[in-house]
């Protein structure tokens, strides 16, 4: 998604644009003391909260901000609709033909199960746990990148009272109070530019992208489950286009209702 790269540009140039038309120069804020404290203080912290695989699937899950396409749903929603048509006219084995045009791992496997006579409500019942743990993982590596937000500025004070304790005790020699200022200021600008302008971004794209992700898994279980029922291909494809629409629905409410309260 070249918009979010472009995003960080923008955020971070214009902090540099801005910096630079006030007299300051990017040197200045060039302090690895600081970088050391903030982002090493920022890391260890993050890896005391998380286990070590949630940290990892975190780190994974990074191309998706950076790399990824933006959901569309049609190809999926086509594909179920073929496959309730074949199955109605040839019937539910008539499938195992076309599983290997089948590259999503849920939809695979649940339709491997379908042609291979499961119940209805024991196949209901396999989807949604699936679900359910697909969407604890991902809300779980969502969160490491809203701790990582959270513990950086808190860091970055820290860093800032380190550097003023150096400070003072220097204040009989004026040639090392600068420095000791510098990495003060420079860790609360680190703390704070990281966590509100990478990590915080970073977590709630991948909360969006997760949503996505749980909403493609439910057509599937919707469009699986229809049929298994045997269900008018044209009834399908509505009960897909239903879900659709009440999530798009949801998500401009949710986003009114975020854009009311930072109002």
């Amino acid at each position: 998604m070249i918009i979010n790269i472009l995003g960080i540009v923008v955020a971070f140039g214009m902090i540099v644009l801005g910096n630079h038309l006030e007299g300051g120069h990017l040197s200045s804020l060039m302090q690895p003391t600081a970088a050391i404290i903030v982002f090493g203080g920022t890391i260890g912290a993050t890896m005391v909260a998380h286990t070590a695989r949630e940290v990892m699937a975190a780190l994974k899950d990074l191309k998706k901000v950076f790399l990824g396409k933006d959901p569309d749903y049609s190809p999926l929603v086509k594909q179920i609709v073929t496959f309730g048509t074949v199955a109605r006219r040839e019937g539910l084995l008539s499938l195992d033909n076309m599983l290997r045009d089948v590259t999503n791992p849920f939809m695979s496997e649940n339709l491997r199960r379908l042609i291979d006579g499961y119940e209805a409500g024991a196949l209901r019942n396999i989807m949604e746990a699936k679900i359910g743990r697909a969407e604890e993982e991902k809300n779980a590596c969502a969160k490491v990148w809203e701790t990582l937000g959270g513990f950086c500025p808190t860091v970055g004070i820290l860093g800032a009272v380190l550097g003023l304790i150096h400070v003072m005790h220097n204040l009989d020699d004026p040639s090392k109070l600068g420095p000791g200022i510098a990495v003060a200021f420079v860790a609360t600008v680190y703390g704070v530019g990281a966590a509100n302008l990478v990590m915080l971004p970073i977590g709630s794209k991948l909360k969006k992208i997760y949503h996505h992700e749980m909403l493609e898994m439910e057509l599937i279980l919707t469009g699986i489950l229809a049929i298994q029922a045997g269900e008018n291909p044209r009834r399908v494809e509505d009960q897909l286009q239903d879900i659709l629409g009440d999530h798009a629905h949801h998500d401009a409410a949710a986003a009114g209702e975020e854009h009311k309260a930072v109002g």
